[in-house]
């Protein structure tokens, strides 16, 4: 068994600035590290217990497109804030049969990526024995 460490989502935007704009300041994810110069420039953000890292560049967007799963406290809110900051949301929140209340938006190269409240009645949040 492979022992992992640590972890990351690799994004290659086909316009780095466009992709570091987005998730730096309209979704405003927390920097962890930037690296290179000139195109072989990357930025490492924080998504919770992992990594999402912008690097590279890519000629069209990823195929298969890769999904990505934020949980947030607060969906009705972060819509309102990503509305402002000029966000095109795909679907708004809406509370899923399975319980969970999504709201799905896209990347500016297409990548969808779902922001997750969990209800404090919801079983994600069962923890038994604690």
């Amino acid at each position: 068994m492979v022992h992992v460490l640590s972890s990351r989502v690799l994004l290659s935007p086909t316009d780095f600035e466009r992709s570091r704009s987005f998730y730096g300041e309209q979704l405003g994810l927390a920097v962890y590290r930037e690296f290179g110069t000139e195109e072989y420039r990357g930025v490492v953000y924080f998504l919770g217990g992992g990594f999402l890292e912008v690097s590279g560049r890519a000629e069209t967007p990823s195929d298969p497109p890769v999904r990505l799963w934020m949980q947030v406290d607060d969906v009705t809110a972060a819509h309102e804030e990503l509305v402002a900051k000029g966000v095109e949301i795909v679907r708004p929140p809406v509370k899923e049969p399975w319980g969970l209340v999504e709201m799905w938006l896209a990347d500016p190269d297409g990548t969808r990526i779902v922001l997750v409240e969990v209800p404090a009645d919801h079983p994600l949040r069962y923890r038994p024995g604690v």
